[in-house]
């Protein structure tokens, strides 16, 4: 962190002007630690707001790489970081850091995992979800009930968008809702049905908005409903789930946190939500000469580099990129086997 270009009575004059912020209130701000785990359409407007609002230190956690497709909705990137397909952590770390010097922002490129989710998220008065499927939101949901940290989920598909707060203790955490993820396949991603920015940026300032009253200490002012809204049709609506608080819940009742726990022996590998591609991870984290890589692929086909990747243009549809804890985005397959097979004959067991 940096000294500041404005005293804050100057740079968030008209926030703390806002009664229910002001002096107090920004300066709990300032001293809080936000982690925000997913940056695409959610989690850039996210970063982006709360470094504006002045929150002290930003914790960014993504496993991807900025491409043409994100520039429609996330507002942190820009052509040229889908043209070097800079990491999205490295990308929006680069971005605050010309919105507000004060903000400290610590860029991770990674997946979260049961493997690192407790060292990734240690630490913070608060999680936002960015993400973009179930079994990652209860990863964050164990996680946090575990630790006692408040998270705000959200979600934006088409021209909806969904937000709720969980306060561990208070309210009723994420699998007191859904006892299980959904099935794969059987809700609409932003590839098959497609989104418009307006309802992922909607999405993401109404967790702002939840986000603000905690971090400054309004705890009494969190909405707890969830909110439902669809700006195409104008529908809005919101779920008291007050009384869904589950004594039986294996998360929040009886603290198993199920999800935390499913390691797994082997790579790992997951199909990606709205996209063709299929992500590989090792059975331990390795170091990775990307150098080395980029020369050994280079007889097979284009190959690309920069500090944070390697990647290898196998066909049109197909490429391979390559991250230096030897985790792979397969892209142009959607079956996670045939993403396998591919990682192991170009990569290795």
């Amino acid at each position: 962190m940096t000294a500041p270009l404005w005293p804050d009575e100057v740079r968030y004059s008209r926030q703390m002007r806002f009664a229910p912020i002001s002096e107090d209130g920004q300066r709990r701000l300032a001293e809080a630690h936000v982690a925000i785990v997913g940056l695409g359409a959610l989690g850039s407007v996210l970063a982006d707001l709360l470094a504006r609002a002045g929150v002290g230190r930003l914790r960014l956690i993504d496993r991807d790489f900025v491409e043409p497709s994100n520039l429609q909705r996330q507002p942190l990137y820009t052509e040229r970081d889908a043209e070097q397909s800079l990491p999205k952590a490295v990308a929006a770390a680069a971005a605050l850091g010309r919105v507000n010097r004060s903000t400290a922002v610590e860029p991770v490129t990674a997946d979260i995992s049961a493997r690192n989710a407790e060292a990734l998220l240690g630490g913070v008065s608060l999680i936002l979800d960015g993400t973009d499927n179930f079994p990652s939101r209860f990863l964050l949901n164990d996680v946090a009930v575990k630790r006692g940290i408040p998270w705000i989920y959200g979600g934006a598909v088409a021209s909806r968008g969904v937000t709720l707060p969980v306060i561990p203790g208070e309210t009723p955490c994420l699998r007191c809702l859904y006892f299980v993820p959904p099935e794969p396949g059987t809700g609409e991603t932003c590839d098959t049905a497609g989104i418009l920015a307006p309802a992922s940026h909607v999405t993401a300032s109404r967790q702002a908005a939840e986000a603000l009253k905690l971090l400054a200490g309004r705890r009494e002012a969190v909405n707890p409903r969830m909110v439902h809204f669809d700006l195409w049709t104008g529908e809005h609506a919101e779920l008291d789930v007050s009384s869904a608080r589950n004594p039986d819940c294996p998360a929040c009742g009886r603290r198993q946190f199920e999800f935390l726990h499913a390691g797994a022996d082997g790579e790992r590998t997951a199909a990606l939500c709205g996209r063709d591609a299929v992500q590989i991870v090792p059975s331990a984290p390795l170091r990775v000469d990307l150098g080395a890589w980029a020369a050994r692929w280079a007889s097979l086909g284009r190959v690309e580099r920069n500090p944070f990747l390697v990647k290898l243009h196998l066909s049109e549809e197909q490429r391979l990129v390559l991250f230096p804890d030897g985790r792979m985005l397969v892209q142009g397959v959607s079956d996670p086997e045939d993403g396998l097979r591919l990682y192991r004959r170009y990569f290795g067991e």
